[in-house]
C-alpha cells in the first residue's frame, strides 16, 4: 500500500472537476490522481477506466446510504423549493429514495480493471466488498472524519484511512450528516485518527501551499490530498461559472451546508445557501436530485447564486495553470 501512495494526492471531484486528463497529469507531475465515479454511469466510469490508461490512479466510489425512515421533512423542503423552481422556470422532480448510484456495477468496474486504488466515501462498504477488490489487487481506503468512524472503518479491513477535516472542499464524507459541523482541521482529525490505527493515513483538507502539505506530512500523514487548488487547473473540468467565482474576489467566506445535496457540502457562500441552508435535512442524494434542475437552469444562465460553488476554506490561493505546476507549488 505505502508503494502506491505519493506524497501529494489530488482528490477525487465529483460532477465534472476529476477528469482523465487530470488523472493522468497529475500521475506524470510526481502525484497521484482518482477518478470520481459518483453520479456516473457505469459505461461513463468504464470509458474514463480505460482512458487513464497505465499511469498509477485511484478510483473514488460513493457509498449507498438507506433512504430516511421519515420523508416528511424532505417533503416539506421540496415545497419550500417551488419558489426556486419558478425563478429557473424548471419542474421539480418527485423525491427519489431509490438511488444506489450503480454501486455493485461500480465495483464489479474497480474489479474487473485492478484498479491499483479505491477509495470510499459516505461511509464504510461491507467487508465481502473489501475483500474482493483485495483479491483484485486493488488497495482499499475509506474516508472518515473522526477517530469513532475510523474504527468503524477497520473493521472492513482497508489498507489506509483518509483523515477528512471539516475545511475540505466539497462533500464531507461524515457518517452524521445532521450532526456534522466541519469545524475539525485536516490535522486535528489527523491526529484523532492515526492513534487508533497503524495503518497509513492520509491527510485532507485545506491545504492549499506547499507550507500547509509539508506540516502535515510532518504531522504523520502517508500523504496529503488536495482538491481545491486544482479546480483551476487547466486539465478539470470545473465548469466556468465556477471557475469565474473562484477568480472574481467576490466571495469572502465558504460554509458548510447540506442545502443542494441533503449532505453537508462546503462551498462558496451564496444567496441559496443563505436562503437554504437552515431549512434543509439530511437526505443525500434525494435532495441532490431535488435540487439538480434548479443547478443546471442557474448554471446555464451563468447564475453563480444558485449553484453549488464547492470549494474549500483555502480557495483564496487557487490559481489557473496545468496541473504539472500546481504540483510543483504545493510539493514541499
Amino acid at each position: 500500500m505505502r508503494d502506491l501512495l505519493r506524497p501529494l494526492i489530488v482528490a477525487p471531484m465529483a460532477g465534472g472537476p476529476t477528469t482523465p486528463r487530470l488523472v493522468v497529469a497529475a500521475a506524470e507531475a510526481g502525484a497521484l490522481g482518482f477518478l470520481a465515479a459518483g453520479y456516473k454511469t457505469p459505461a461513463a466510469v468504464e470509458e474514463e477506466l480505460r482512458a487513464v490508461g497505465g499511469v498509477p490512479y485511484g478510483l473514488n466510489l460513493f457509498v449507498p446510504r438507506p433512504a430516511p425512515a421519515d420523508i416528511e421533512p424532505l417533503e416539506r423542503y421540496r415545497r419550500l423549493l417551488r419558489a426556486e423552481a419558478d425563478r429557473y422556470g424548471v419542474d421539480l422532480p418527485p423525491l427519489r429514495l431509490d438511488d444506489d448510484d450503480h454501486f455493485p456495477a461500480k465495483v464489479e468496474l474497480a474489479i474487473a480493471y485492478g484498479v491499483p486504488l479505491v477509495s470510499f466515501t459516505f461511509g464504510v462498504p461491507d467487508a465481502a466488498v473489501v475483500s474482493a477488490l483485495h483479491a483484485a489487487g486493488s488497495a482499499v481506503l475509506i474516508t472518515v472524519t473522526s477517530a469513532d468512524e475510523a474504527r468503524q472503518a477497520l473493521a472492513a479491513g482497508p489498507d489506509a484511512l483518509v483523515a477528512q477535516g471539516g475545511t475540505a472542499g466539497a462533500h464531507s464524507s461524515t457518517f452524521d450528516p445532521l450532526g456534522y459541523r466541519g469545524t475539525s482541521t485536516a490535522a486535528e482529525v489527523l491526529a484523532a485518527v492515526r492513534p487508533v490505527t497503524d495503518l497509513p493515513v492520509i491527510a485532507a483538507g485545506g491545504a492549499a501551499s506547499a507550507a500547509d502539505v509539508r506540516d502535515l506530512l510532518g504531522a504523520g500523514a502517508a500523504a496529503v490530498q488536495c482538491g481545491t487548488a486544482f479546480l483551476l487547473a487547466e486539465e478539470a473540468g470545473t465548469r466556468a461559472p465556477h471557475r469565474a467565482a473562484l477568480l472574481s474576489g467576490d466571495y469572502r467566506e465558504t460554509v458548510v451546508t447540506r442545502a443542494f445535496t441533503g449532505q453537508p457540502a462546503r462551498g462558496l457562500r451564496n444567496r441559496f445557501i443563505d436562503d437554504y441552508s437552515a431549512a434543509a435535512p439530511a437526505g443525500y442524494p434525494a435532495i441532490h436530485h431535488l435540487t439538480a434542475p434548479i443547478r443546471a437552469a442557474a448554471a446555464a444562465r451563468g447564475d453563480q447564486s444558485a449553484l453549488h460553488l464547492w470549494a474549500g476554506t483555502g480557495f483564496a490561493s487557487a490559481r489557473p495553470g496545468p496541473v504539472a505546476a500546481l504540483v510543483e507549488d504545493l510539493l514541499p
